[in-house]
């Protein structure tokens, strides 16, 4: 027997949607602030539509599954997160439907125990569902803007700048891991190849520690560069990393380094035959 919860919706859509629209502001409280009226309208109305729409094509057993209505909810998830809302806040969009539906089921089934229970039960399962694929939603939306950032973050803490013709630095700043590394390694290729530089300066002055793992990742892109043609000068050896490295035991055989950037660029004018002559005269 088909259920009677999507000819209710149908019957009493507006005043669902008014009543649910309260109880989301009240669960929500102060956070409801993060959305306009208008906004938590527009994401209800849909929800409340499509998901009328799926019970009365699938009923309330296959409803949850229906691609149409897990598209809005996906919808509702990247939104709520773009807004800023937590898990369980998200979720209460879903949850706050509950109460509604249930005074509404009271007063159309509340003289009939059977059909009150039986509805109910339907109501308590397809949005128990509905709430955890929105919240298993929100996780994967949130995880996928944080490896975005990490990876922009990761590519804007690499930049390449040309010093001189030909002559490019690259600036470290942070822990140098395997997968920083690797977008390292492709910038300053990239670099070398846009430049056509055959000298490059890699400063890790802002490289908290340097330790085997460390090196290694440097003398990777060292030799990565070398194989383009192009020479690299490692700068920013300060005296505790030069002490770190000696412990170690790292060879930086062929490496040029030098303590500070400055000293790093002074040796690649030297290298081109080149020097900057400080001008005393006066301009007239």
């Amino acid at each position: 027997m088909p259920s009677k919860l999507a000819s209710l919706i149908e019957q009493h859509e507006s005043e669902l949607l008014d009543e649910w629209l309260e109880h989301q502001k009240r669960a929500l409280g102060s956070a409801a602030q993060r959305i306009s009226d208008g906004q938590m309208r527009t994401a209800s109305q849909r929800l409340l539509g499509a998901l009328r729409m799926t019970l009365q094509a699938h009923g309330p057993e296959a409803a949850a599954k229906d691609p149409a209505l897990l598209q809005v909810l996906d919808a509702v998830s990247h939104e709520r997160v773009a807004q800023g809302f937590s898990p369980s806040e998200t979720a209460v969009f879903v949850f706050s439907l509950k109460e509604a539906l249930y005074d509404r089921l009271q007063k159309e089934f509340g003289n009939d125990a059977a059909a009150f229970s039986k509805e109910t039960w339907d109501v308590t399962r397809l949005l128990d569902n509905m709430g955890l694929y929105t919240f298993e939603t929100y996780q994967k939306s949130r995880d996928d803007i944080i490896r975005r950032q990490q990876q922009e973050l990761l590519e804007l803490s690499t930049p390449v700048m040309e010093l001189w013709d030909g002559i490019l630095a690259l600036p470290l700043i942070g822990t140098l891991d395997s997968g920083r590394t690797q977008i390292v390694m492709q910038n300053l290729l990239d670099a070398v190849v846009a430049k056509n530089a055959d000298l490059a300066i890699i400063d890790i002055t802002g490289v908290p520690t340097v330790d085997t793992l460390v090196a290694q990742h440097l003398l990777k892109t060292v030799s990565a560069a070398r194989l383009m043609g192009t020479d690299c000068i490692i700068s920013g050896i300060r005296p505790q990393i030069a002490q770190t490295i000696i412990h170690l035991g790292v060879e930086l055989q062929g490496v040029v380094t030098k303590a500070s950037l400055s000293g790093a660029f002074a040796y690649a004018l030297e290298h081109r035959k080149m020097s900057i002559v400080k001008n005393s005269g006066i301009a007239t």
